[in-house]
């Protein structure tokens, strides 16, 4: 298989992680690229994911960056194996006041039981990218089987 071949599988195989991933659609969250050791992905912000003081909403900071982290570690799998959140920390910080937030991650640590992952979360102000949040993750590696 080309290098070509393989880096569209791997696209492939990530994107349906996205597509399949009911709440992670729902929300909105889409995969904007990815590669061996890393994922990035973008939410278009609406009034459906601000909290009650107009800035987006914690828990949607941590999906964006939670599911980017989890792809990001996919990238790193042999066939018939994924990846669950075993523990995560998030640090939020600044308010996100954006009609767009995008998220970068990238595994620190690939191991055959653990994978060690960084997302950052930036929200686009002034089409400037603005740093919102970090996220700190271990991914447990479990069997399909």
């Amino acid at each position: 298989m080309s290098t070509e071949q393989e880096r569209r599988l791997l696209r492939d195989t990530i994107e349906a992680g996205f597509r399949d991933a009911a709440f992670v659609t729902d929300v909105g969250i889409r995969l904007v690229d990815c590669g061996p050791g890393w994922c990035e992905s973008e939410l278009l912000v609406t009034p459906r994911h601000l909290q009650h003081g107009g800035v987006v909403h914690a828990g949607v900071q941590a999906t964006i960056a939670d599911h980017t982290a989890g792809a990001a570690a996919a990238t790193m799998l042999d066939a018939g194996r994924h990846v669950v959140t075993a523990e995560f920390k998030i640090n939020l910080l600044r308010a996100a006041r954006s009609d767009r937030l995008t998220c970068r991650a990238d595994v620190l640590k690939s191991g055959r039981a653990i994978i060690v992952v960084e997302a950052d979360v930036f929200a686009s102000v002034h089409g400037e990218a603005v740093l919102v949040s970090r996220f700190n993750a271990t991914m447990s590696v479990l069997d399909l089987a």
